[in-house]
């Protein structure tokens, strides 16, 4: 492991029936040459960037690089190599791995960068959510889904709240990145029943967070290494055709 590589898993994996559709969250501090070439299948990564500065490539012609409050959203579909490298100052990171269902597992990959100055914003009194995703108060994100996903960056100013729309089905989470809530406070994340709705998060404090909601899946999940299939033939049909180079 790199020492200068520092990971919190926000959302550990194994849980898949429970945080359907989404598989981890990842919250990464890292330098130049951590993560250098390695193989993808079966799922979407959605990268967002909290500071420094990270740079893309794969081997299907995708590139850029993504500043503080960009994202970047790949499908790694029936298969993906890339590398992420951090910029001369290192960068720190939000990585969210959401499941494919079984029809779209190997579907063409596809990559997209979402700059953050350029997405739709919701502004409330005390509040702006900036709307990667999906569509809250009938403002819609521009990225493409192959399942429904909302994904919004919010801040809020102390003592104000934000208040959000979601489809009833949907699970939904916020992580709360710096400040706190009335229901959570830095590094937390809180799960929302899927019969609330509507969601409202009220500041204590000025509080800057993202929150997720997706469709679940209700589908087998099996995943080992960089690969996530519904069965284990699967699984052991990637690692072979990485090592091919079919991907």
């Amino acid at each position: 492991m790199n020492p200068q590589h520092r990971v919190r898993l926000v959302i550990e994996p194994g849980h898949w029936a429970e945080f359907d559709p989404f598989l981890m969250l990842a919250e990464d501090w890292f330098v130049p040459g951590t993560f250098g070439d390695h193989p993808h299948r079966g799922f979407e990564t959605v990268t967002f960037v909290l500071e420094g500065e990270i740079e893309h490539r794969d081997n299907h012609g995708g590139h850029g690089v993504l500043q503080p409050g960009d994202a970047q959203w790949m499908t790694a579909g029936r298969g993906v190599v890339h590398t992420e490298e951090a910029g001369t100052n290192g960068a720190h990171s939000l990585q969210l791995w959401l499941n494919l269902p079984r029809a779209l597992k190997m579907t063409e990959p596809r990559y997209q960068d979402l700059r953050g100055a350029q997405m739709p914003v919701v502004n409330e009194d005390g509040a702006a959510l900036r709307i990667f995703s999906g569509t809250v108060h009938g403002v819609t994100g521009p990225a493409l889904n192959h399942v429904p996903v909302t994904m919004a960056d919010i801040h809020i100013a102390a003592g104000a709240s934000a208040n959000i729309d979601l489809p009833p089905s949907c699970n939904a989470f916020v992580y709360i990145i710096s400040g706190a809530t009335e229901a959570a406070s830095e590094t937390q994340v809180t799960w929302f029943e899927r019969e609330e709705g509507d969601v409202t998060l009220t500041a204590n404090t000025a509080t800057h967070a993202v929150l997720f909601a997706g469709e679940p899946i209700g589908e087998p999940v099996v995943q080992r290494g960089p690969f996530v299939m519904n069965t284990m033939p699967e699984i052991v049909q990637a690692y072979a055709d990485y090592q091919s180079g079919r991907f």
